[in-house]
């Protein structure tokens, strides 16, 4: 444990469960769910609605072996091939095996996905698969349809929910296990102010950190808040470096800052095609699959070709498509662009690369352990070694079905352990809190310095820029800045300021291109030497250590025999 808490009140009131979960996208609500038909006293806490996460977001649709003649083992392969010899296959073959019944139990829930003419789940292609294997919903709006059935399914059956809550930080106790977690209600919640959670278990499943820079698909949420924890409480993070940039997010002029319109992969899935100014395609001979080459493949040659050009954006081009199809099967994406002034039945759409997914996270094993007893991560903000190096599109709605149900599997296993007396820290050692205005500071460095372009130089001057941020805040401010108060904005920036500077210690030190991580300076992969994670910790000192496993796999998180099965 490092001792280490954000600059926070100290909790006003406390309420006692066997789970608390933090997050309601996929992963945190099916988890809630699982650990509330097995009996437990399950608390879910989000950070806005119970709708307002990522899931919600998701376009194109859940990747599974659904579709005749499809198997678990082809999946398995793509994602493997995606994930760039960093893949913990047995993490992988996990997913791609428990996958299709997870999606079964998923549609029991009340998840209705979009049928073929005979009954069956209408399947389509996404980058880097080979087969049609993406279930969708809505035409394009897959996430906002497992959204809808799970919250319903969360209020029917009456599990506790605290909104408009930031989780804070963990809460052990005198054997440093898991004995809940301190949040701020801001306002229209249950309660007011600051409290507390107890409980032996705690599921992180906060989604992503995307508004680490300027640009990106990411709702205003997604701030990083539950890797910044696990960092706090002691616990070890692996691969942040790689961070996916979507290819084609809808470009909506220079300067556009925080979320962005996503066009999704499914519109090149259905035969959209990328084009440059003068119409030209430029993926063809680039990779097999053309347009639907894996993610990294995909923004590179973009990034490359607008560095050609000089210009800010290419184009998607799917006016073939005719009216019908744009409004049956993308009516989400057909809105979005007539709503700033595209109609992509008539002319191309404007794109560029944005950032998107986090492939790393909370280390964790098979069944959603971190490196501390009792805490669980799944989901976006953990590290479960199913995507490696780069994210296979539409795996992501499926790992939080399938790791969530593994660790609510394992949350029951354990019940019933009562939580610890939360260990007091009258005098803890606390992050400070940046200066005013640090989070447009941090953004700008991050999308200059660690966005898809990267090297030695532009991820030295952003290291640099966050150590100063970082050494102000240890000061209390400078003469023209001083330090922000306790506060949402301000423990959002703290945590943004955290999982930025993790991030960019592992780019600079992974001196290689390898999937999404992509080194000017070093254009090669280099399995000799970085066919291996990165595992990040903070040091009760709060600095960071960094460390290099000794293989391609992830080491076991806890010391239990079997740990890995």
């Amino acid at each position: 444990m490092t001792g280490i808490r954000l600059h926070a009140p100290a909790p006003g009131w406390a309420i006692d469960a066997d789970v608390v979960v933090v997050g309601s996208g996929v992963a945190g609500l099916t988890a809630a769910l699982r650990c509330t038909a097995a009996g437990l006293r399950t608390v879910v806490v989000t950070k806005a609605r119970l709708d307002d996460g990522s899931t919600r977001w998701a376009q194109g649709g859940i990747a599974a072996a659904l579709g005749e003649g499809d198997t678990p083992e082809q999946h398995l392969d793509d994602t493997l091939v995606a994930g760039a010899g960093l893949c913990d296959e047995r993490a992988v073959r996990a997913l791609v095996t428990e996958g299709p019944d997870a999606v079964r139990r998923l549609i029991a829930t009340g998840a209705d996905f979009d049928k073929t003419a005979d009954g069956e789940i209408a399947l389509t292609r996404e980058g880097g698969h080979h087969r049609r294997r993406i279930a969708h919903a809505g035409g394009d709006a897959t996430g906002a349809e497992i959204s809808r059935a799970l919250v319903e399914a969360i209020r029917d059956r009456g599990v506790r929910t605290i909104e408009h809550a930031l989780v804070l930080d963990l809460l052990t106790d005198a054997e440093g296990r898991t004995a809940g977690v301190t949040l701020h209600v801001m306002g229209e919640g249950q309660h007011d102010g600051v409290g507390a959670v107890h409980a032996p278990a705690v599921v992180l499943a906060t989604g992503g950190m995307g508004q680490v820079f300027s640009a990106t698909t990411n709702p205003p949420v997604s701030t990083g808040d539950g890797v910044a924890l696990a960092l706090r409480a002691g616990a070890e993070v692996s691969d942040l470096e790689f961070v996916q940039f979507h290819p084609t997010v809808l470009f909506l002029g220079a300067g556009s800052e925080g979320q962005q319109p996503l066009v999704s992969e499914a519109v090149r899935g259905e035969g959209a095609h990328l084009v440059d100014a003068d119409g030209v395609r430029f993926m063809t001979g680039q990779h097999e699959l053309a347009e639907l080459a894996p993610r990294d493949i995909v923004a590179k040659a973009i990034t490359r070709r607008m560095q050609e050009h000089g210009t800010e954006h290419m184009y998607l081009d799917a006016r073939h498509f005719g009216a019908e199809m744009w409004e049956q099967r993308f009516p989400t994406i057909l809105a979005a662009c007539r709503a700033h002034g595209i109609d992509p039945v008539t002319e191309p759409i404007p794109v560029a690369p944005a950032a998107h997914y986090a492939s790393g996270g909370i280390r964790t094993d098979l069944r959603g352990r971190t490196t501390v007893p009792g805490l669980y991560a799944c989901g976006e903000v953990a590290c479960t070694g199913v995507h490696g190096a780069n994210r296979l599109a539409s795996n992501s709605l499926l790992e939080g079905l399938v790791f969530a149900e593994r660790i609510a599997e394992d949350v029951v296993a354990a019940a019933p352990r009562a939580a610890g007396a939360p260990l007091p820290h009258p005098a803890p050692v606390t992050l400070p809190l940046p200066v005013a205005g640090a989070r447009a500071r941090i953004q700008r460095t991050m999308t200059a310095g660690a966005g898809v372009l990267r090297s030695e130089a532009s991820l030295r001057e952003a290291a640099e820029a966050l150590d100063a941020l970082h050494s102000d805040a240890l000061a209390g401010g400078s003469d023209d800045t001083k330090a922000a108060e306790p506060g949402v904005d301000s423990w959002e920036t703290t945590n943004l300021l955290c999982v930025a500077r993790v991030l960019v210690a592992a780019a600079r030190r992974r001196e290689e291109t390898r999937g999404c991580h992509w080194r000017e300076d070093h254009p090669d992969r280099d399995d000799t030497e970085w066919r291996r994670h990165l595992v990040v910790r903070l040091t009760p000192e709060r600095t960071l250590d960094v460390r290099t496993t000794e293989t391609p796999d992830l080491p076991p998180t806890l010391d239990a025999p079997g740990s890995r099965k």
